[in-house]
């Protein structure tokens, strides 16, 4: 099959349930290290499988954390007693409706969480090469069974995270994540190469500034279109804008929010890498009633500015408004 891989039902069913163990510290050292993981509010667990209402097991990504330290977000299924429960891991090609819920230590769903940026849960999946991102808005029915239609649009393997917080006293923000496989023959796409600027649907958008590990540092989105700053951007679940991280190879997640401003040209966020390497990042904005991703690709401490080939109409087909659902 050529430079092609086929994945089976059956592959992508282990794909969905066991995960490659990763896990690093914050600003010490390569991706491939497993010790030491931190990430803002997430508090660390101790890595446990765990089974869903219909008898599918999860288990974590991760090597176990030790005493004390966190790990990056959606790098576990489980953490701080609640599980990420997919019932639909292995989905078809193309459009088609994903199936989860939040459980507690009981295995009993959760019903209730804590509305924030405008979402009781927002819900992510990225495919792992990370040439796929949808931010998606599932509804939640009234036993706590989530839905969302995804557009997935083919073979290979993808993680989906489910960030929120639950409404039960003294709990904490989470980020949970699950591995997914989409069956049929899969061709991996290299990452696009580093770049300032980022092309879609005729908007520009310009990154400025760097992604620190272990080192809180802004990062400046300026959006125009055709040649002119655009000054009128809408909120977006409360801002006007809303970025997302992924860490290359383990897809550790970052997910932060703009600092005070708007509505535009520029929308302006503090973040920091939880280590050293290579992070895709993707912002979604809203002009003109419609939601956009824009994708960039960057290096943990070197600048965004760097000269660059300006990313292709191609890069950032992926991204677009096709990977907002509203629920």
């Amino acid at each position: 099959m050529n430079t092609g891989l086929k994945i089976t039902a059956f592959a992508a069913a282990l794909a969905a349930t066991f995960g490659t163990a990763y896990g690093v510290g914050k600003g010490v050292g390569p991706v491939e290290e497993p010790q030491k993981a931190e990430h803002g509010d997430h508090a660390a667990a101790t890595p446990r499988p765990s089974a869903s209402a219909d008898g599918h097991a999860g288990h974590d990504e991760t090597a176990p954390a030790q005493a004390g330290t966190e790990l990056p977000g959606g790098l576990q299924v489980s953490d701080g007693g609640y599980t990420l429960a997919l019932q639909t891991p292995t989905p078809p090609a193309g459009r088609s409706t994903l199936r989860f819920s939040i459980q507690d230590a009981a295995g009993k769903k959760v019903t209730a969480f804590t509305t924030e940026h405008g979402k009781e849960l927002h819900f992510i999946v990225a495919s792992r090469d990370l040439t796929v991102f949808r931010h998606l808005h599932p509804v939640k029915a009234a036993d706590g069974t989530w839905t969302v239609e995804a557009d997935l649009p083919a073979a290979g393997g993808y993680k989906a995270f489910a960030d929120f917080k639950p409404a039960a006293k003294g709990a904490k923000n989470l980020t949970l994540g699950v591995d997914l496989g989409v069956p049929g023959a899969y061709t991996p796409k290299p990452l696009p190469a580093a770049a300032s600027t980022a092309t879609v649907d005729g908007y520009q958008v310009r990154l400025r500034g760097t992604l620190d590990p272990g080192k809180a540092g802004e990062l400046r989105l300026t959006v125009s279109k055709a040649g002119k700053p655009v000054t009128d951007l809408e909120p977006y679940l409360g801002a006007y804008g809303h970025l997302v991280a992924l860490r290359q190879g383990d897809l550790a997640y970052l997910h932060v929010h703009p600092n005070e401003g708007g509505p535009g040209p520029d929308v302006s966020f503090t973040a920091t890498a939880p280590s050293a390497g290579t992070y895709r990042l993707f912002l979604d904005f809203q002009h003109q009633g419609e939601v956009r991703t824009a994708a960039f690709t960057v290096k943990a401490g070197a600048p965004s500015t760097a000269t660059a080939p300006a990313a292709t109409p191609s890069e950032t087909a992926e991204h677009d408004a096709g990977g907002h659902s509203h629920g």
